[in-house]
């Protein structure tokens, strides 16, 4: 993904309602991500997907992608690249058939391998770990490209140090709470930290 080499930075929005994520998404939108993920939990998922995407200077897909028909769905509506929370190897080849890329989740050395044998060329580290996981893992498998998805503050610009192609940030970002209030200003001074700690980076 030639988006992530770019910004290195992927707003992954969860949230109960449709409402909230599309709120959510675009305060981080308006604070500088150009790379967005709705999971499908969202209710509504694939819709956001659609209405993003068709937004322009955005890169937009879908998370939390666990079968064939979820994963032509949001491609039909405009995604271009898919996440997966486990290591499947018909979702990835679906994905490849499809012409994007998919993201699978993978925490063990074993797994992230597994992974980019099947075809996934960027794997996402899942669940959290720490940048010098990262660093450890990738001094005898420097081919990976590693996303962390549970980027922060404290850890965004460590991760990238360590070898990370890009991070992901879910809650540090969407905070529930301020998703609950509506508050998109607060979500939007978030997006502006977490991409300032990337690019201080």
């Amino acid at each position: 993904m030639i988006a992530l080499e770019n910004e290195r930075a992927i707003a992954i929005a969860r949230a109960p309602t449709t409402e909230q994520a599309r709120l959510g998404m675009e305060a981080a939108v308006d604070g500088g991500f150009r790379i967005c993920e709705f999971t499908y939990g969202i209710p509504g998922a694939v819709d956001l997907v659609r209405e993003f995407a068709r937004r322009g200077g955005l890169t937009v897909g879908a998370g939390t992608v666990l079968t064939i028909d979820q994963a032509r769905a949001a491609v039909d509506a405009g995604a271009t690249f898919l996440v997966s929370p486990i290591v499947d190897e018909t979702i990835i080849a679906e994905a490849a058939r499809l012409g994007v890329p998919c993201l699978p989740g993978a925490a063990t050395p074993t797994e992230l391998v597994r992974a980019w044998r099947a075809g996934a060329t960027v794997q996402k580290l899942f669940p959290a770990i720490q940048p010098d996981t990262v660093r450890a893992i990738l001094a005898p498998l420097p081919f990976l490209r590693l996303v962390p998805t549970n980027g922060d503050l404290t850890n965004a610009a460590a991760h990238l140090a360590a070898g990370a192609v890009a991070v992901g940030f879910t809650r540090s970002l969407f905070d529930p709470e301020s998703l609950a209030r509506g508050d998109r200003n607060a979500i939007r001074e978030r997006a502006l930290a977490l991409l300032a700690a990337i690019r201080a980076r």
